[in-house]
């Protein structure tokens, strides 16, 4: 259930008319960058997507979720060691419980703060929120301006969220086949400048990985260079902070 709930989120995020933004450099600059992003982590999928992207010499930005396993612990320190950034996830991805009130949210948050610090001194101050910026299936916990709510909050205590505007597809099937998610890497990166690339660190995701080397193939000569999101990188939001 859980499982198809974040399938349906995702869907819905693609099909809404979303709004963006980038900050001032980013908007003067002639690059087109690439920001491959990964949600969900860590899991068993992680040391096959690092090892990926050393061989490619490529930095990514992985919003990770509470899991406190030796082997995420170990997961963690070689993100952190081989320069890509951690974002935080929320601890739980819980919709019931991180969406029923501000509140609740920023306890979540605050608890993966509190993780990563004390397992990698990392205190992230950007965040992706589970289901993206405007899902509506928070209204069941929070009602309808719970998004609202948070996205003001949470902006005001400085953290910077990110959506996507490439989705690689990969969760709308427990499996999607590699075909696939490389075809929609390449089909939604059509024609725009600067990307944040949507994929999933999940035990599951084995066809992320597979496919991982053929995007950053084709983005490469595409003309993409790549980095990691900070608090000054281009932004993509679905929903501006504040806004219903």
């Amino acid at each position: 259930m859980k499982y198809l709930i974040c399938v349906i989120i995702t869907a819905l995020c693609t099909m809404i008319c979303v709004i963006s933004s980038s900050s001032p450099a980013a908007a003067t600059s002639s690059d087109k960058i690439a920001y491959l992003t990964f949600d969900d982590g860590p899991s068993k999928s992680t040391s096959r997507i690092l090892d990926v992207l050393q061989k490619n010499g490529i930095k990514a930005t992985f919003f990770v979720t509470g899991k406190t396993s030796e082997h995420s612990k170990q997961m963690l320190h070689r993100i952190v060691d081989e320069g890509h950034t951690l974002g935080n996830h929320t601890y739980s991805h819980d919709y019931h419980r991180i969406y029923r009130s501000v509140g609740a949210f920023k306890a979540d948050v605050e608890r993966l703060n509190r993780l990563l610090e004390e397992t990698v001194g990392v205190r992230p101050n950007i965040l992706r929120y589970p289901g993206g910026s405007n899902n509506h299936l928070s209204w069941r916990s929070g009602g309808r301006h719970i998004m609202s709510a948070i996205t003001r909050e949470m902006s005001a205590l400085g953290y910077q969220y990110f959506d996507w505007n490439v989705s690689s597809t990969d969760a709308a099937a427990v499996i999607q086949s590699k075909e696939a998610i490389v075809d929609s890497v390449k089909s939604s990166s059509s024609g725009k400048k600067q990307i944040i690339v949507l994929m999933h660190d999940m035990d599951a995701k084995t066809t992320t990985v597979e496919a991982l080397p053929e995007i950053i193939s084709y983005l490469k000569q595409s003309g993409y260079h790549f980095d990691v999101l900070g608090k000054d990188s281009y932004t993509f939001q679905f929903l501006r902070p504040g806004k219903s």
